[in-house]
């Protein structure tokens, strides 16, 4: 069964990163660059100052580092745990699908880092925001837009940036859940 999953995740991965062309290269390795999304992070700061005020803003910055460095340990471990090859690194693979030379990583590929923690970025901004804007739905443009470029990149795998998206919501359901005790408790006056 297992064999099977990684089949067509190795099936999917070469269908999807087959549409890798010379000419697009300069704009996934720009979106996949996560400073390059500065203007978008102020954006969503400036959405949440707007709506919460400055203490309140500090505090949820501080719940979205708390949520970062937990996906990233996470992600970490699981690539030290499973050491599944990316589909760059992978002799198997890298001699007939797409990639930009020079953008390899000597880490591992389950999961992705990227998807876990745009996923989970994007969930709990989201819950915050959602009564405040009616398009808010379209920060979950971010994560699928930031994933996809890491397979096209050859960097990743479908399964991996689903895992990855899974580890996102479930580490933003945890944190979300923290987050209203502790402003329930501690900062309901603000």
């Amino acid at each position: 069964m297992l064999d099977e999953i990684l089949s067509l995740d190795r099936r999917l991965f070469i269908y999807l990163n087959g549409f890798g062309s010379e000419k697009w290269d300069a704009v996934f390795l720009f979106l996949t660059n996560q400073l390059n999304w500065t203007p978008f992070f102020l954006f969503l700061f400036y959405l949440i100052f707007k709506k919460v005020g400055a203490k309140n803003t500090l505090i949820i910055m501080g719940f979205i580092a708390l949520l970062i460095l937990i996906t990233d340990q996470t992600t970490n471990f699981f690539k030290y745990e499973f050491r599944r090859l990316r589909p760059s690194s992978d002799p198997e693979l890298n001699t007939f699908i797409y990639y930009v030379k020079g953008k390899t990583s000597k880490t591992f590929s389950f999961f992705s880092g990227h998807a876990a923690n745009s996923m989970a970025a994007a969930i709990f901004i989201y819950t915050l925001l959602k009564p405040h804007y009616r398009m808010m739905w379209l920060i979950f443009l971010w994560p699928l837009l930031f994933a996809y470029t890491r397979i096209y990149l050859g960097l990743h795998y479908p399964i991996d940036i689903l895992c990855g998206y899974l580890c996102g919501f479930v580490t933003s359901w945890l944190v979300l859940k923290l987050y209203f005790r502790v402003k329930e408790q501690y900062f309901s006056h603000l």
